[in-house]
């Protein structure tokens, strides 16, 4: 099959194409706009653990509080 040809087909209908070696699943090949979606989604998933694991951790403050800090910087400025 001609590279053109997998570059079209892996555009068009923007599925990964699986790459085997003696049948064993070696590499996937995918369009750049189906990688460049799943990099931001891993980026999301990343920012959302991050911020459960302050919350596990206690490292979290009432939203009152941060408006009240941050009128008070606001006033000061």
């Amino acid at each position: 099959m001609k590279f053109s040809i997998i570059l079209t087909h892996l555009t068009e209908r923007r599925e990964p194409m699986v790459i085997t070696q003696n049948g064993e699943a070696k590499a996937v090949l995918q369009d750049v706009a189906s990688f460049e979606e799943t990099q931001e989604t891993l980026a999301l998933l990343k920012i959302l653990a991050l911020g459960n694991q302050d919350v596990a951790a206690g490292k979290v403050k009432p939203v009152a509080d941060v408006v009240a800090s941050l009128r008070t910087k606001r006033a000061t400025t």
